[in-house]
């Protein structure tokens, strides 16, 4: 059995995004491939667990020539997600999701020796309750996107609504880290405070939380919050911000301290928000954006 350091689990999809203003383009997208691309480039032994339709495998290509491995859960269609920009804000955006692969069950999922395996939704299609309890019982440290729970599809008009999470407490104490937004901190706990929110999960049993905004990012870890700035020059890769940055502390978590790992994600979220589409930068240039930008 081959062994990897961290696995992404969720849907792979084509992102159907349209700018404020500008035109519609549609590319490979997902929580899963931001976030794996991103992994990988820190020299972790990688892997995803994705479900989507065989006649769409193409798009992993990316993924593969990166030296991720990749498994498939075969659908009858991949996921389709529409994203809609209508004010200068890039953070004021409509979500629809216009195709789901569906849920993803225990049976289906190859058993892998991993450190860490991250449930890396895109909304709350993908997972429910019952397979993150019977993960959470295996040999790895499981981590969450809470995205993958609080952006609920409309079964009728397919928009994207963000609602509370039923049994989110259970949820949580299931997990050894959690990422979410600003927007989903505030759905959960009620709280705009990020570090009330981090605190929040803290009680509710996670170890360790991560919050992104548009200016930043703050983890709270064993009692002790950190927050650190981006330092992005512009903002045309915005989309998958967060889904890039939590990986990037994710795989430099595995060897460093939470501050430290805090400081090189915000560096690898920059450059990525620089860039549309998934992070393709370098570990040198992390490395000379957290000396110019992120020291301590």
């Amino acid at each position: 059995m081959k062994a990897y350091d961290i696995t992404f689990l969720g849907h792979m999809c084509y992102d159907e995004i349209t700018p404020f203003e500008g035109p519609t383009r549609v590319a490979a997208g997902s929580a899963v491939l931001c976030g794996a691309l991103a992994a990988t480039r820190t020299g972790n032994r990688v892997a995803v667990v994705v479900k989507m339709a065989p006649r769409d495998e193409a798009i992993l290509q990316p993924m593969r020539d990166a030296g991720i491995d990749t498994y498939l859960i075969p659908a009858a269609e991949t996921t389709w997600s529409v994203v809609i920009h209508p004010v200068p804000d890039v953070d004021v955006r409509k979500l629809i999701l216009k195709k789901s692969a569906g849920f993803i069950r225990l049976d289906e999922i190859p058993l892998l020796k991993t450190r860490c395996l991250h449930l890396a939704g895109i909304s709350n299609t993908e997972f429910d309750l019952d397979l993150i309890l019977s993960l959470a019982g295996r040999d790895y440290a499981l981590s969450a996107d809470m995205q993958s729970f609080v952006r609920q599809v409309d079964p009728a008009t397919c928009e994207i609504a963000f609602r509370d999470v039923p049994n989110k407490q259970l949820m949580v104490r299931q997990l050894s880290k959690v990422k979410l937004d600003a927007v989903e901190a505030r759905v959960l706990t009620g709280s705009d405070d990020l570090e009330q929110a981090a605190r929040i999960f803290e009680q509710w049993g996670c170890p360790e939380t991560m919050i992104t905004r548009s200016d930043g990012v703050l983890v709270r870890v064993a009692g002790t919050t950190y927050f650190e700035k981006f330092s992005n020059r512009n903002l045309s890769g915005r989309t998958g911000r967060g889904d890039t940055t939590f990986a990037a502390y994710l795989a430099r978590r595995l060897d460093y301290g939470p501050g430290e790992s805090l400081r090189f994600a915000a560096a690898l979220g920059s450059l990525k928000m620089e860039s549309p589409g998934p992070f393709s930068g370098t570990m040198e240039e992390v490395l000379v954006r957290m000396k110019e930008s992120h020291s301590s």
